[in-house]
């Protein structure tokens, strides 16, 4: 190979790496704030008239003290309060965590369907696939952290995302 050759492939190599470096924040969804870090940040459309939606992430926590998330807000809903999903005598319901979820230590939690999520109450509108709907999370003792929820269908999610081990 020329010195030419080699050295246009080098630049083209460096011009890549450096595209691929600027978008990967863009498309891990990551924001970071303190020791706590969100991670892909996520909703699902609604069919028109639903008064509710859903928001799912995970949650990394990376310091040294457990963190509580203690409410959210979207100005595309009246409410957003957290809940978890659990088996009661063979069903499944949905309860409302009313002193937040608490993230430990160097812990993750992953917020997904069936398990932790947030309710996005009192929609005012429906949430369509491709929009990016604003979110205000408040962990205790924090300033509030802005994030962004990708509204997709639940097949769009990458299949890294089986985090069945929390």
């Amino acid at each position: 190979m020329t010195h030419r050759k080699v050295s246009l492939l080098a630049s083209g190599l460096t011009a890549f790496s450096m595209l691929a470096a600027h978008s990967l924040p863009v498309l891990a969804a990551e924001y970071q704030q303190g020791d706590v870090a969100i991670e892909h940040p996520w909703s699902r459309p609604t069919p028109p008239g639903t008064p509710v939606g859903v928001g799912y992430m995970t949650i990394h926590n990376h310091g040294d003290q457990s963190v509580t998330l203690v409410a959210g807000e979207t100005p595309v809903a009246g409410q957003v309060s957290i809940h978890e999903t659990v088996m009661h005598d063979g069903l499944m319901k949905m309860q409302p965590l009313p002193d937040g979820l608490t993230v430990s230590a160097g812990e993750t939690v992953v917020l997904k369907p069936h398990s932790f999520h947030l309710m996005l109450e009192q929609l005012k509108r429906p949430l369509a696939e491709g929009e990016e709907v604003p979110l205000t999370l408040q962990f205790e003792g924090m300033e509030p952290m802005e994030i962004i929820l990708q509204v997709q269908q639940m097949d769009a999610m990458p299949s890294k995302m089986d985090h069945s081990d929390h």
